[in-house]
């Protein structure tokens, strides 16, 4: 909604799309948002509808869907579409890795609902997904490359690879970016920092079983390379900085 009101001023619009992926530079929709926005002939009409999109993103109803019965899943920290659909699933047990601190509270709200649900010191991440049935990472941008997820998705992802267990990767709507926009992303992400020192972190396609995102549930990773808007030049400009 503010941006709309800049609808009449592309600098005003360039400047204030810049300033946000400044701020919230591990969030995909927004990269998506700006970025389509930028390139549209009508930015109003353009941010109207990714807004509708977000709003009626279908991923957690398939998430819901999808699950199997009674089954054991490891997530971590608190997923936001995930969340949606485990909430919902009286059937299904989850054990929270509590990474950024934010497993307790997620524990906590699903035993609200009667969900069974488990917090897991980030010391018992692996031990957690060697007694899962399956693993979800929720994405908060991703590429032909991988995902972006909470610290500790990569090693939850390394250690299921290794044991075959189904590591399923949840990628709402807007998050998928074409590679100069996921490539500027990461630039923005480990500027300046140790890379364990990060709250997220790349996830390797390759370990990746399945995707679930707007477009359904499947087998593979062929769906993270369908970015969802086109390679903004203007954005890439944010990497000089």
């Amino acid at each position: 909604m503010a941006l709309r009101g800049l609808r009449g001023d592309p600098t005003g619009l360039l400047v204030s799309c810049r300033r946000i992926l400044e701020r919230h530079p591990t969030s995909g929709a927004l990269w998506a948002l700006a970025a389509r926005t930028l390139t549209a002939t009508d930015p109003a009409m353009e941010l109207g509808l990714f807004g509708r999109l977000v709003d009626e993103d279908p991923t957690p109803e398939i998430v819901y869907n999808s699950l199997p019965e009674d089954a054991t899943v490891c997530v971590l920290g608190w997923p936001d579409l995930a969340a949606e659909a485990l909430v919902r699933r009286g059937d299904v047990s989850v054990l929270a890795v509590d990474v950024l601190g934010e497993g307790s509270g997620f524990a906590q709200r699903l035993r609200r609902a009667d969900v069974d649900a488990e917090c897991v010191p980030p010391a018992g991440l692996g031990a957690a997904v060697g007694s899962a049935d399956l693993v979800l990472i929720e994405a908060s941008a991703a590429s032909a490359e991988g995902v972006l997820a909470v610290a500790g998705s990569r090693a939850a992802a390394a250690v299921s690879y290794c044991t075959e267990l189904p590591v399923w990767a949840v990628v709402g709507h807007g998050r998928r970016l074409p590679a100069p926009l996921w490539g500027a992303l990461l630039n923005r992400l480990s500027s300046g920092t140790d890379p364990w020192e990060l709250d997220d972190e790349v996830v390797p396609a390759g370990t990746i079983s399945h995707v679930i995102g707007p477009n359904g549930y499947a087998l593979g990773t062929a769906d993270l390379d369908r970015p969802e808007c086109p390679a903004a030049p203007e954005l890439l400009k944010l990497v000089s900085r």
